[in-house]
C-alpha cells in the first residue's frame, strides 16, 4: 500500500510515541510548526494529501525557508539510518566507546522545534537507539549531556547556563563562529559542527580542524559549486507552499547539489553560501555569508545578516545592482556601534565592493530552527520596519 503523509502537531513529550506509531503503520510523519498561521497549516495538509508519494518514502521534513517558503523533503528510512553510527561516534567522542556506540542512556537537548529537519533527525535517531530527546523547557534539561541545534541556540544556552552537564554539542544549520566555539570549549564542551542541508543530510563535519567530508560522503566542486555523492540524499523535494518551484535540489547521476558555492583544498571544505543568495552590486558578486562572518568579529556584535537591497527601494542611481545592507544584532546590554563607527571598521576589513552601504540594527528574524531568515529580513527592510544605525 502506498504510504501517505500525516501532518502532525508538536505534541511535546508524546511526540516520539506518535512518530513511532505513524512509522509502524507504514505512513510518513511530517511535523508542523505551532507558530504557523492557520492558512499555512491548511496549505501543507492539502499538499500532503494530494501529491504523489514514492513507495519507499519514510520521513518528510521541511527545508528551513531561509530564502522563501519552506518545501517538503521526502526521504527513505535508510537515508538517515546509515548515518546514525557515525553521529553516535561523534557525540560519544574519540576513545570513549568502541562501535557500536550506544547512547540510549543519555539525553540530548533539542532546542529547535520538531518541524526543523535537524531536530526530526535526532528524533528518528532516538527511535533507533540514539540518545533520548529533551526540550529546553523539560525538567530533565539540566541533566542533558548532549546537544543538537543551531549556533544561536547554543549561544542562548551558554548565556543562561541552562545545561551544566553538557559535554558534547552537535551544531549545524548555519556557520559557527570561532568565538562561540572557543567559549563552549572553555566550559569543557566538545564542539562538533557540521555543514548539511535538508535535501542532502550531513555533508561535512568539523571537530576543530576545519570542515571535511562526513563519513561516507564524497565531495566535488564544479565551477565553484559543491556537488555531493552519498547514500544520505533525499528522494525528492516537493513544490513549496504555496506551490512554486521544487527548490534547489539537482541531480547528475549519483551526485546531487543544492547550489552552494564552495572551495575544496587538500580535503578541507569552505562553503561560501547559496548561489541564489549572491548579491550583484557594482559589477561584483558578494556572498552574504562571507560578509556576515567578518561582521560577527566586530566588537559588540552578537550576530549579523546581509542581504541585497534593490536600488529602487532606496532611490539609488542605476548601474549599481543591489546595495549590500547589513542588519546587526548587538550583544545584550551593549549599545550598537554608530553608522560612522561601522563604516570605519568595515573599511579596515572588507574590499570596497563588500562593504555594506546600509546599516541597521535590531533582533534578526529567524526561521523555526533558528537560522537567520533572509526573505523575511528583506521584507522588513523594504517595508521600513528595521531601524537604521545612527
Amino acid at each position: 500500500m502506498t504510504p501517505r503523509i500525516q501532518v502532525l502537531a508538536d505534541t511535546g513529550d508524546a511526540l516520539l510515541d506518535r512518530l513511532a506509531a505513524v512509522r509502524a503503520g507504514g505512513d510518513i510523519p511530517l511535523i508542523g510548526d505551532d507558530r504557523w498561521p492557520q492558512a499555512q497549516w491548511e496549505a501543507v495538509r492539502e499538499q500532503a494529501a494530494t501529491v504523489p508519494v514514492p513507495e519507499d518514502a519514510a520521513w518528510a521534513t521541511l527545508t528551513s525557508g531561509t530564502s522563501g517558503s519552506p518545501r517538503i523533503v521526502l526521504r527513505t528510512a535508510a537515508s538517515w539510518e546509515r548515518s546514525f553510527g557515525a553521529i553516535s561516534a561523534l557525540l560519544a567522542g574519540p576513545g570513549e566507546m568502541q562501535p557500536p556506540t550506544d547512547l540510549s542512556d543519555q539525553q540530548i537537548l533539542l532546542p529547535s522545534p520538531p518541524a526543523s529537519s535537524l531536530t526530526l533527525f535526532s528524533l528518528a535517531h532516538a527511535l533507533s537507539g540514539g540518545p533520548r530527546p529533551v526540550q529546553p523547557t523539560s525538567p530533565d534539561a539540566a541533566g542533558a549531556t548532549l546537544f543538537h541545534g543551531t549556533p544561536q541556540a547554543l549561544r542562548s544556552l551558554l548565556a543562561r547556563d541552562a545545561a551544566p552537564q553538557l559535554r558534547t554539542a552537535l551544531v549545524g544549520g548555519s556557520p559557527l563562529d570561532a568565538s562561540l566555539r572557543a567559549e563552549a570549549e572553555d566550559r569543557g564542551i566538545r564542539i562538533v559542527s557540521y555543514y548539511g542541508a535538508a535535501e542532502l543530510s550531513f555533508v561535512a563535519v568539523d571537530t576543530g580542524q576545519g570542515l571535511r567530508a562526513f563519513p561516507g560522503v564524497e565531495l566535488a566542486v564544479r565551477e565553484g559549486e559543491l556537488w555531493v555523492r552519498s547514500s544520505f540524499t533525499a528522494l525528492t523535494t516537493l513544490p513549496g507552499v504555496p506551490q512554486t518551484s521544487t527548490g534547489p535540489l539537482r541531480r547528475d547521476g549519483d551526485w546531487a547539489s543544492v547550489g552552494d558555492l564552495a572551495s575544496l583544498e587538500d580535503g578541507q571544505l569552505t562553503v561560501h553560501g547559496r548561489v541564489d543568495g549572491a548579491i550583484l552590486t557594482a559589477s561584483a558578486t558578494v556572498i552574504p555569508e562571507e560578509v556576515e562572518a567578518g561582521l560577527r568579529q566586530l566588537p559588540g556584535i552578537a550576530d549579523a545578516l546581509v542581504v541585497g537591497l534593490p536600488v529602487g527601494d532606496v532611490g539609488a542611481g542605476g548601474g549599481i545592482g543591489a546595495l549590500v545592507a547589513a542588519i546587526l544584532e548587538p550583544e545584550p546590554g551593549i549599545d550598537p556601534p554608530t553608522a560612522r563607527e561601522l563604516k570605519h571598521l568595515a573599511a579596515q576589513r572588507f574590499t570596497l565592493s563588500h562593504r555594506p552601504r546600509l546599516w541597521f540594527h535590531g533582533t534578526l528574524p529567524r526561521t523555526a530552527s533558528g537560522k537567520p531568515a533572509r526573505a523575511e529580513a528583506l521584507r522588513r527592510l523594504r517595508a521600513g520596519e528595521v531601524e537604521r544605525c545612527g
